[in-house]
């Protein structure tokens, strides 16, 4: 009997004991999953308070940005699309992304040469930037040529599904968006009819292998057409053709038209020689183009349209699908003349104007 009890006493003993060490094993586990999910819910918090840093960024540009490299590619220098490259940088700036500092900034000139725009875009490829800015159509075209992969924000190109760097304006597809500077070309006739209403014949000169050219072009067309007018145009390769295709088409028209076409812009101080003593009133495609020697224009501003595709380019940095991201254009218009060109012709401009009025810059 006594052996019985010493039995059950060592039985119930060790059931106790067993049970003791279940719940020991079993708070262990506990704690174990309840650290785990602790981490897990810090890591989470702080993936969030990172989030919400990031978007608090974008509006105060406080946090700390992370390090980027863009590449810049202008297709040559002239007025418009140096104001455009100014203004992609403050963009930038503004938003946090200051060179020497979190940003490497690589600017190239293609010096409007092809075979250089194509050399410039091998070296970004290789250099594996994050980011290409290209400001102009051939600028767009020969990365587009290199890269399918590295976003590319485009500038200073008048249709970009015209170029065959976007499947449509509304639904790029592709690694490319940016903004449009297609200017308001029947608004900018209309203003050369109201200043010179006795003009018939109103002709152009551009550039026949810039896509961008070409469009603007048969939208002038049409549109001179429309009114009743005649027109006429010549076609250049490069700029050493610009003093004789300009010095022949003002013989046939009233009134000259240049949209904004590359080569010509960087030549207008030599259009405006030729039309001046002619007696020719020249009105452009943007107001870069009149500070350099042209009469006037109803103009989009480049340095406003450089500073939208930065915006651009910082949403695409921050992680923003760039083949989802439609075409953005201008949607704000100055007028600007020339005081030189308009003195030259012997004109005097409606009052409504006075405060457009500009003074010729010349190359320093």
């Amino acid at each position: 009997m006594k052996i019985k009890k010493i039995l059950a006493a060592v039985i119930a003993a060790a059931t106790l004991c067993c049970g003791v060490t279940a719940c020991n094993n079993s708070n262990s586990d506990n704690s174990s999953d309840s650290s785990s999910s602790e981490s897990s819910s810090s890591t989470a918090n702080s993936s969030d308070g990172a989030q919400s840093s990031d978007n608090t960024s974008s509006t105060d540009n406080t946090p700390e940005k992370a390090n980027v490299s863009v590449g810049v590619i202008k297709q040559m220098t002239h007025v418009a699309l140096d104001k455009a490259e100014e203004g992609f940088i403050k963009a930038l700036e503004d938003k946090g992304y200051k060179s020497g500092e979190n940003l490497t900034l690589d600017l190239q000139n293609g010096q409007g040469e092809t075979t250089n725009l194509t050399t410039i875009a091998d070296q970004f490829v290789g250099n594996n930037v994050d980011l290409i800015f290209a400001i102009g159509t051939k600028s767009a075209q020969a990365c587009l040529g290199k890269t399918q992969t590295i976003p590319i924000i485009g500038t200073a190109i008048t249709d970009f599904a015209d170029a065959g760097l976007v499947d449509s304006n509304d639904n790029p597809g592709t690694n490319v968006s940016g903004t449009t500077d297609m200017n308001p070309i029947e608004d900018q006739v209309d203003l050369l009819l109201e200043l010179f209403p006795d003009v018939k014949t109103i002709g152009t000169v551009y550039t026949g292998s810039e896509d961008n050219s070409v469009l603007q072009a048969n939208i002038l067309k049409e549109c001179v057409e429309g009114k009743g007018l005649t027109y006429t145009e010549k076609t250049i390769i490069n700029t050493n053709d610009i003093q004789q295709a300009v010095s022949s088409i003002i013989t046939e028209c009233d009134a000259l038209y240049i949209g904004t076409d590359n080569n010509m812009a960087s030549a207008m101080a030599l259009v405006s020689s030729i039309c001046n003593p002619a007696k020719i009133p020249v009105i452009c495609g943007e107001s870069g183009m009149v500070e350099s020697g042209g009469f006037g224009t109803l103009s989009i501003d480049y340095y406003q349209l450089g500073y939208q595709a930065g915006l651009m380019a910082v949403r695409v940095l921050e992680g923003e699908d760039i083949s989802k991201m439609p075409i953005e254009k201008s949607t704000e218009f100055a007028y600007c003349f020339n005081k030189d060109a308009v003195e030259a012709l012997g004109y005097t401009l409606p009052d409504k104007y006075a405060d457009f009025i500009v003074e010729t810059k010349t190359a320093e």
